[in-house]
């Protein structure tokens, strides 16, 4: 081959044998590095291989140290050319490895890093230039080349071979300085910059993995669904932070919570038992995308309110059109959600306005489509009212939390119907802190009825401990508990509402 052609063998053999050797260096000088979450969340073709390797403790050590060692291993002998051809099958195998577990076909969620491209990414194009560096003879500059010319030339001294010989010996010793200036550049940008922050390697936030679950997440029925009493909340999935005055969080969980990331997240919530979800209504595209590419059973429960908005609800009459009233009850069904609730803000808003009527056709319409029916509220007056109207739903949704956190505001300043009112500038005023502004008023009407109940904002937004809220709310009624979580919280959410179910200490009977 002429030189410049086996120069560009050489660059694709460096370049490869660079980007393994930079991951298993990486890994190791980390210290603590786990394959364990790459294994335990893998839901692919081969996902129970790969959950073996992960469900023991010694397969698992042995899997970390292969990997680190043998991406370092090959890495250095592709850099510089040494036993080549071995060290790209090697690499061949091992990418195929990884290709697997996160496969870029079937499910097009199973490939969070680099997006669904079917077939071809960027493993695949590796593993490639790999197997093709493998068949292929020629192999560039490098060890292996040298090694080759000082047999040939075994006989006599290097310093005595020919000129054209001796040329030939330092082009393939030259991946020698190439490695140490490229070394020594990464040394100095993980000493400028402290971290490797571009590798498998990275330092990711504190999670707990599938396989530190401890146990299964207890079930109950809302009608004729099962449902785990840990339920997904869909808040952080629509963007709706309830962050008081931090203005800029909405926009961080609309940014970190990609669609690629909901579906991530809501694999993995299924995976750790939960198999519900309340969302708002306008989530309801995002949700039967997910269920139609995963082929996921997850429950959806939508929330769903009359098609007119906040101004017009003092229009609402005998004569109003119905069809106002069930639009959006219709197209949740049409979207294959599996029960239907009429939400809370308006449930508020139309106890408030004395139209208690439209809940109860609301409800009405969702049974006769024969559909289970929720109603959620802000305000236990609201659930109050119904209730002495004769208006049960199948189950109530509740926002259910104490007021013992630095944010809510003095009880002498609470207010019916208050929350999604006016944002006070006033600390002793509303701003958006609290959803329950009479916990034991709601905790002596929840200790009353007699239908499953729901309890959501158990967290107040995020001001509460989850150990907190979660013993809270079950140990004072409520039946299942809704919770907006990220992905690193779920394994963690879940073995906390098992410990506080077990230990749940209640006057009220588990209803459901």
């Amino acid at each position: 081959m002429k030189n410049y052609q086996r120069l560009l063998i050489t660059i694709l053999r460096i370049a490869i044998g660079w980007h393994f050797l930079y991951e298993g260096i990486s890994k190791i000088v980390q210290g603590n590095w786990s394959s364990s979450g790459y294994l335990m969340n893998t839901s692919g073709v081969f996902s129970r291989f790969y959950h073996f390797l992960a469900g023991s403790h010694a397969l698992q050590m042995t899997t970390d140290f292969l990997n680190m060692y043998g991406l370092a291993v090959i890495g250095l002998a592709l850099f510089l050319g040494l036993f080549s051809r071995l060290a790209s099958l090697a690499g061949f195998i091992l990418l195929v490895l990884y290709y697997f577990a996160y496969p870029p076909f079937g499910n097009p969620m199973l490939n969070p890093a680099d997006g669904h491209l079917f077939i071809v990414d960027k493993i695949f194009l590796e593993a490639t230039a790999l197997l093709f560096l493998f068949i292929y003879r020629e192999n560039g500059f490098g060890l292996d080349a040298w090694i080759e010319i000082y047999r040939q030339n075994r006989k006599s001294a290097i310093q005595q071979m020919d000129g054209g010989s001796r040329r030939e010996a330092i082009k393939n010793l030259a991946t020698i300085p190439a490695l140490g200036v490229m070394g020594w550049g990464a040394v100095h940008s993980f000493k400028t910059y402290g971290v490797d922050v571009m590798t498998g390697a990275t330092i990711q936030v504190k999670r707990k993995e599938l396989n530190e679950l401890k146990g299964d997440l207890p079930k109950g029925k809302i009608g004729k669904h099962e449902i785990s009493r840990l339920v997904a909340g869909g808040n952080l999935i629509g963007g709706w932070a309830h962050s008081r005055d931090l203005i800029y969080v909405s926009t961080l969980f609309k940014a970190y919570n990609t669609e690629q990331k909901v579906y991530e997240t809501l694999m993995l919530a299924e995976q750790a038992g939960i198999n519900a979800i309340n969302i708002g209504y306008a989530s309801n595209p995002l949700l039967a995308k997910y269920k139609k590419m995963t082929g996921s059973k997850i429950k959806v429960i939508s929330q769903v309110n009359p098609h007119l908005n906040n101004k017009e609800l003092s229009k609402i009459g005998p004569d109003t059109n119905p069809a106002f009233y069930y639009e959006f009850i219709d197209k949740a069904i049409d979207y294959g959600v599996d029960i239907v609730q009429v939400q809370g803000n308006w449930c508020d808003w139309l106890v408030r306005d004395h139209k208690l009527e439209v809940i109860e056709k609301m409800l009405g319409h969702i049974r006769q489509q024969g559909y289970t029916a929720g109603l959620g509220a802000h305000s236990v007056e609201s659930l109050i009212a119904c209730q002495e109207q004769g208006i049960i739903p199948d189950y109530y949704m509740k926002t259910f939390h104490h007021d013992q956190y630095w944010s809510a505001h003095p009880r002498e300043n609470r207010f019916p119907f208050e929350v999604d009112g006016k944002e006070y500038l006033d600390h002793n005023r509303f701003h958006n802190n609290m959803f329950c502004l009479f916990p034991e008023r709601a905790v002596e009407f929840i200790s009353k009825t007699t239908v499953p109940v729901m309890g959501f904002k158990v967290l107040a937004a995020g001001a509460i401990e989850p150990e907190d809220g979660f013993k809270w709310a079950f140990n004072n009624g409520a039946d299942f508990i809704c919770v907006g979580m990220f992905d690193f919280q779920v394994v963690s959410n879940v073995n906390t509402a098992i410990d506080c179910i077990k230990g749940a200490t209640r006057t009220r009977p588990w209803c459901g």
